[in-house]
């Protein structure tokens, strides 16, 4: 089973139009609405392969009302924390040619109380999880160190713990050793301060967390593809990807790829490409199942392209 946790969770509708025009009425072709939060997100991947899943979140008024519905109707366990303040609600604007605008709320501020249940809530839904994966921004209130102490609450307890998160949060956690971070090309680069423009850069960049106290560094570059650090060596690899319809939640659905498949070496990253490859192919923030991926597109290798340069540079 794999637990998560967002303590910043959403109610996430996304419109697909064929191109943003400012100040003008833009009328949209689709239109969801999907349960949000990078840790949703990771257990919506894990419930479309089929596996079992319980997502910890703070929920509050009639937005985490229908967050909690429509992650039951998907078949995850939800265990809820209930707030005084209501869920927030984002919109994503998925342009046709794979550009994507997002608005995010704040969201509620959570008090002591309410971070403390949220605490409990992990410690006592964890005992039969496999990894636990803490995911996204702080909601107000909560202190760049809550991760951080979230882990070390988890390790204490004997669970493995995977953190998708950016900036302080990051950094103040990585003293407790988390078992693997999931940066992104840009959240490295902020990490390390400084500016990564090859896929070299950003094995060093990579390196440098583990030296901080991560035992394993995913990633994700992008089109350019993912990247493993850990203590067995460093791999690199991509997939092909035929159209890009939306990048929501990708990021999301590689972590998963990544923890269902063991959460370690080689394998475990072509899962994750293979599901982040899946993902962008699809609507939205749908998540990919199994019939949605492709791992003969996926490439592996130990060699890893350090002179290449990232289509996207990070600064």
């Amino acid at each position: 089973m794999i637990l998560t946790v967002t303590p910043n969770p959403s109610l996430d509708r996304t419109y697909e139009v064929q191109a943003l025009k400012h100040g003008e009425v833009i009328r949209a072709e689709t239109e969801r609405v999907d349960p949000g939060g990078k840790g949703v997100n990771v257990s919506r991947a894990v419930a479309a392969a089929g596996r079992r899943t319980v997502a910890v979140l703070p929920l509050g008024g009639a937005p985490g009302a229908l967050v909690a519905d429509l992650l039951h109707a998907q078949g995850i366990e939800v265990a809820p924390v209930p707030v005084a303040g209501a869920t927030r609600s984002n919109i994503a604007l998925a342009e046709a040619d794979g550009v994507l605008t997002k608005i995010n709320a704040p969201g509620p501020e959570l008090s002591a109380d309410e971070q403390e249940l949220l605490f409990e809530t992990v410690r006592r839904q964890a005992r039969d999880a496999d990894w636990i994966a803490c995911c996204g921004s702080l909601p107000r209130g909560l202190a760049p160190s809550w991760y951080a102490d979230l882990v070390a609450r988890a390790h204490a307890d004997g669970a493995r713990i995977a953190l998708d998160t950016s900036g302080p949060a990051l950094l103040e956690a990585l003293r407790e050793r988390p078992d693997v971070v999931k940066p992104n090309a840009e959240e490295l680069a902020q990490a390390v301060g400084r500016p990564l423009a090859t896929v070299g850069d950003a094995v060093k960049a990579a390196e440098e967390l583990r030296e901080r106290g991560a035992r394993t560094v995913l990633a994700s570059l992008g089109a350019d593809g993912q990247l493993l650090v850990d203590g067995a060596g460093i791999w690199f690899g991509s997939a092909r990807v035929d159209v890009v319809r939306s990048n929501v939640g990708a990021g999301d659905s590689s972590l998963a790829g990544f923890l269902i498949a063991g959460g370690n070496g080689p394998e475990a990253l072509a899962s994750a490409i293979a599901h982040g490859a899946a993902a962008v192919q699809l609507p939205g923030s749908v998540m990919p199942a199994p019939g949605d991926l492709d791992p003969a597109a996926v490439t592996v290798t130990a060699e890893v392209p350090v002179d290449r340069e990232l289509t996207e540079p990070a600064s």
